[in-house]
């Protein structure tokens, strides 16, 4: 059976890459050291040496970028995308052309095949990707059987809401689908949304509002700007409630190490989860 992925025609879908191929022009040595800080930071690591790396819809690049300067001794990246893909590959041709520990290729989060000749890894990462298949549910399966016994699985997962996930599934929907007009109209209003809400929250805490763009990248290296244009456009989209993520992941077998939440709103919620070693599975 096709993956899920190919049965959504192109138009009623958002293609990343474009944004990815844009935001590589802002990549900086300060964004790579987030992103480096990031992975520490949510693995309770201080470097990846000896672990292996998989990067599951790998974007732009930037993870498994960050995994290899923290020494990952094997990383294979892959995505949907052709565009992310190429991304992914300019990256590593940019920072380790000619490691032989680090793959690019295009593949699925959704075919079985596929995964299936991936074996398992260290650490499985895939932040914020799993909602955008078209198929979430299927695609937070197919994760299991890629980590290794003992081994991590670090995610993210846009957050439930009882009201605002139905209103942004149409506004994204309506985005895909739409012209150039309709898309510009769209992307201008929620921009502007996004900066009056962070214009309000700064002056209610007494914050410098310039200083969340002067920076210039989130805490975890990304622009905000394209994080906005990915926010908006990103369909297909679905979310979920944190209780569900962590029954869903309890009950194959996984504990819960880490979980960082977006306090309700409609931002993604990140999990990192240890696999329990078969012997222990048998115990509980």
């Amino acid at each position: 059976m096709m993956p899920a992925e190919q049965n959504i025609a192109k138009e009623n879908r958002f293609q990343f890459g474009k944004n990815w191929t844009k935001f590589l022009r802002v990549l900086n040595d300060e964004r790579i050291a987030e992103a480096e800080k990031s992975l520490q930071e949510m693995l309770k690591v201080n470097d990846l040496r000896g672990k292996t790396f998989l990067d599951v819809g790998s974007g732009s690049g930037l993870f498994s970028l960050a995994a290899a300067r923290l020494g990952a001794s094997r990383i294979h990246s892959f995505d949907y995308d052709s565009q992310s893909v190429a991304c992914t590959q300019r990256l590593k041709d940019m920072y380790y052309r000619d490691s032989v520990h680090w793959s690019v290729e295009q593949g699925s989060a959704l075919d079985a095949d596929y995964l299936s000749k991936l074996g398992q890894w260290d650490i499985v990462y895939s932040w914020g990707v799993l909602h955008h298949t078209g198929d979430m549910k299927r695609a937070l399966e197919t994760m299991i059987p890629l980590v290794k016994d003992d081994g991590a699985l670090f995610i993210a997962i846009y957050n439930k809401q009882r009201i605002a996930t139905n209103l942004w599934t149409g506004i994204k929907r309506t985005y895909v689908r739409g012209g150039t007009l309709v898309r510009g109209i769209i992307l201008t209003v929620c921009i502007g949304y996004f900066i009056l809400r962070g214009l309000f929250a700064d002056l209610l805490r007494w914050r410098n509002p310039l200083k969340r763009y002067t920076e210039q990248y989130t805490p975890r290296g990304m622009s905000v700007f394209y994080d906005w244009i990915d926010w908006v456009g990103g369909y297909p989209f679905e979310t979920a409630k944190p209780e569900e993520i962590f029954c869903f992941y309890r009950k194959r077998g996984f504990t819960l190490e880490k979980l960082v939440t977006c306090y309700g709103t409609s931002g993604i919620n990140e999990y990192v989860f240890r696999k329990m070693p078969a012997a222990a599975k048998q115990r509980v």
